[in-house]
Order: structure tokens, then sequence, then C-alpha cells
């Protein structure tokens, strides 16, 4: 089975409050995806996941009843707080990690949907620059942008991703995608429930490291 299909994302309720037990369950596995993209460059980018979720997790176990949806952790943080938030505790850790939820599903997505660079095919650089740009380009500064252009250098080709995200096993590339776009479902409706709260509660921040 593949690291995704292994650990997927449980479907939101109606009202879309996600379960902060269960994503944290689920969020847990996904740093080892960086591993699957080869280059040491994105071991910043698993680093900072690994650390955010760390960080909501201390908070949620400090009372799993008072805390049991993301809604509510940011929601009594904006409340305990006051005009330091949104930039402190779970809700700063939650606000970079969707971040880097968001990456993963843009080029899991284009991956998915057949974008590819014409001249090179089997070359993911055209998927991973295009979750970059849309998910964590405007939140680095100009080393940090320039370090990651180096680290399109040494993508991986799109089989040698395809066997790390399968495990090391061989799978047609047809049966992998379409693990990802069953995995995409529930994942890609956590992600946006979680941007749309940010958006509903005024908490997002748009300074750069």
């Amino acid at each position: 089975m593949s690291l995704l299909m292994d650990n997927q994302f449980g479907e939101l309720p109606v009202d879309k409050t996600v379960d902060t037990k269960f994503f944290l369950e689920s969020v847990a596995y996904l740093p080892p995806f960086f591993d699957c993209l080869g280059s040491k460059v994105f071991v910043p980018i698993k680093s900072d996941i690994s650390g955010n979720i760390t960080k909501i997790r201390s908070v949620y176990d400090k009372d799993p009843a008072k805390y049991a949806t993301l809604q509510q952790i940011v929601e009594s943080e904006k409340e305990a707080y006051g005009t330091e938030w949104p930039k402190v505790g779970a809700t700063l850790a939650l606000m970079w990690l969707k971040r880097g939820l968001r990456f993963i599903q843009i080029l899991l997505q284009s991956l998915a949907d057949g974008e590819k660079d014409e001249n090179n095919p089997n070359l993911i650089r055209v998927n991973i620059t295009k979750a970059y740009d849309q998910a964590l380009k405007k939140y680095h500064g100009w080393l940090v942008q320039k370090i990651f252009k180096a680290a399109l250098l040494a993508a991986p080709y799109k089989s040698d991703f395809i066997k790390a995200l399968s495990k090391g096993q061989e799978v047609r590339e047809e049966d992998c995608m379409a693990s990802v776009r069953q995995f995409l479902i529930n994942y890609t409706a956590t992600v946006d429930a979680i941007y749309e709260m940010y958006t509903m509660l005024n908490a997002e921040l748009d300074y750069s490291v």
C-alpha cells in the first residue's frame, strides 16, 4: 500500500469542523512524504510540519474536551491571547501547518491531473514549482526562495517519486495516481476547511520568513 492510502483522512461533518484528535493522527504520517522528494532542501519544510504538529498536540493534550476541534482551539486562543493573537500558540502553528499541507495537496493534484513538462515528462519540477508558488512562495523571503529553486534541480524523476510513495514497491503510474485521487478527496476537504476557518476568523497573516 502507498504512504498516503495507509493513512487516509476522515470525511468531514456537514458543519466542516475538524476533529483535533483524528486530524493530528492523520497528519502525523505526512512528514515522510518529503523524503519521497529526495532533495535534502525539503528537510526544513518537513521539520516545520513536524514541529507545528507537536505544538498543536501540546495544546490539545492540556484539555482534549475543550479543544476537541481545531476551530475550538483557534477560537479559545483568540479569546485568551487578545492582541497577541493570531501570531501565537497553536493558531500560529496551524497557520503554517496548513500551508505545508496545501503544498502537498497542490503537488499531488497536479500529478493526478497529468500536468507535466512535455519536453521532460518524467520530471516533476513543473508540479513541485506549481505547489510551491501557490502554497509557500509568498511567505518566504528572497533567500529561502533561492534555496528552493536550487532544490528543483535535485527533484526526483516521476517514476522514482511514485516508487518512493509506494514504499519501494513497483506499481503502475495509473494505479498510484488512482490512489492519490482517492486520498485527495477528504484531504483536500480538510485543508480547505482550515483555510476557510482562518478567513472567517481573520486569523491569516502574510509576513514572510
